[in-house]
């Protein structure tokens, strides 16, 4: 394919290379891999044109099936719920774009969320299509986040976290601790993927996540404030630090138990108390030091 499909109403297409199968058709084997999709959507998608091969060429329910071959489609979500909230522009130029996200928006497409993400808002106000998050920021979180403006620079701005030469703080608000002596603590251990698959758990072994706790302020009324700066970056690893210590982070559904409704309905009213506080970083394009701040409060 000489260009990829085009971007719609700030949604990008999705892609899957279609594995060995007995699939008759491409049809057959969207019914059977996407089983929430019902048929009738997968057929008027694809008299929309928003169902291609690497070609270009449009697929119809009359496609034959070729394993190797890949799909592009645009994903749809019915009853999107409403994210109220905005995000704030920190900083911009030719390279890089750094956002004040609010809590509750995703930065990217997933699971119930598509127009409500941060990434599609921010093509929809005009933004490039070549617009990519280069780290990772929960939905349930507020603060910085950076986006990669320029295909030609993004490795080098990749490789700032890959390498682990960018400074993230972070603040959180959780239950003041038994022992305010015990502070600063660096707490070290394996995180590895856990049940349901989206929540993370600690297991024995080699360590891979790194977290220096600080104390900031003891609150008078049993709620105290933290710092927290990732060594390393696995997902829900400062949430899971926490709760690992006794002092989950307040309002927070996943960790230490797993609270459904929590999860299933956001309140907007009891947002979790973490904030990515700040992004430090020289900037590997203009050689400049480079220091975004979020301008939200706890």
């Amino acid at each position: 394919m000489k260009t990829p499909p085009p971007t719609i109403d700030g949604i990008g297409p999705s892609s899957h290379r279609l594995p060995v199968g007995s699939w008759n058709t491409v049809f057959d084997f969207l019914l059977a891999h996407f089983p929430n999709v019902a048929g009738p959507d997968w057929v008027a998608r694809m008299q929309q044109g928003h169902v291609t091969d690497e070609t270009g060429a449009q697929i119809t329910p009359h496609s034959l099936y070729r394993a190797g071959s890949c799909i592009y489609y645009y994903r749809k979500v019915e009853s999107e719920p409403h994210i109220p909230f905005t995000a704030e522009i920190l900083y911009e130029d030719d390279h890089l774009l750094a956002v004040d996200k609010p809590h509750f928006l995703p930065v990217i497409p997933a699971g119930r969320f598509l127009r409500e993400s941060l990434l599609v808002r921010l093509k929809n106000s005009g933004r490039p299509e070549s617009l990519v998050p280069i780290h990772r920021l929960d939905r349930a979180t507020a603060g910085v986040v950076l986006f990669s403006v320029n295909p030609r620079t993004r490795g080098r701005y990749t490789a700032l976290f890959r390498e682990r030469k960018v400074r993230k703080v972070y603040e959180a608000m959780a239950a003041t601790p038994a022992a305010a002596s015990d502070f600063p603590i660096t707490r070290r251990s394996r995180i590895v993927t856990g049940e349901p698959f989206f929540r993370m758990q600690e297991v024995a072994g080699e360590a891979n996540a790194e977290t220096q706790i600080h104390l900031l302020d003891l609150g008078a009324t049993g709620t105290s404030t933290y710092e927290l700066r990732p060594v390393s970056g696995k997902k829900h690893q400062l949430r899971l630090h926490m709760a690992a210590l006794g002092i989950p982070i307040l309002n927070d559904g996943l960790y230490p138990a797993y609270v459904t409704d929590t999860v299933a309905k956001d309140d907007f009213l009891r947002p979790l108390k973490l904030l990515a506080k700040s992004i430090a970083f020289e900037d590997p394009v203009s050689g400049k030091e480079c220091f975004f701040e979020t301008r939200r409060i706890l």
